[in-house]
């Protein structure tokens, strides 16, 4: 029996990261003026982690943290710019292209709103599709759990591939 490939598929993209003093806030592929940012082996881009690992989901790849390990020396400050755009190469070298990603940051660090056009503008051009496939939103977190009071930022993303 011949299956009969699918022309779309949807990846699922999380990540989460503490914010501290003395990093820049790296979100969404800009830098945003805030006295914390995102800790990590890279630099910390969670807006674009989670989207990279949709991206890889969607395409049956290897998730973030396998191809790019925070125990590999080469990606120590790595601008996840990089990610993202080997995640968008390798997904199109399997037949898929972006048609759309949405991406929900959950913080009480950084205020996402005045930066949401800038973020979606980044984005968009780094996936290679219009603006308007590509949505942000900042959520706060109503004072509860382990990232109230600004100490860390939670991002989960939504992305359909489709095929080339």
């Amino acid at each position: 029996m011949t299956k009969t490939p699918v022309p779309y598929r949807i990846g699922l993209g999380f990540d989460l990261h503490p914010l501290v003093e003395g990093r820049p806030c790296c979100l969404g592929g800009i830098v945003l003026p805030h006295p914390t940012g995102p800790a990590g082996h890279s630099d910390g881009d969670a807006v674009l982690h989670a989207v990279t690992d949709a991206i890889l989901g969607a395409a049956g790849l290897d998730d973030i943290g396998t191809l790019f390990p925070d125990t590999d020396p080469r990606w120590n400050g790595a601008a996840s710019v990089d990610f993202l755009e080997a995640a968008v190469l390798a997904a199109s070298a399997k037949g898929w292209r972006v048609g759309n990603a949405d991406i929900v940051i959950a913080t009480e660090g950084p205020r996402i709103a005045p930066h949401r056009q800038a973020m979606r503008e980044r984005i968009a051009g780094l996936l290679d599709v219009e603006v308007d496939a590509v949505n942000v939103k900042g959520k706060t977190l109503e004072g509860m759990g382990a990232l109230a009071k600004g100490a860390g930022v939670a991002v989960q993303v939504s992305c359909l591939l489709v095929r080339n």
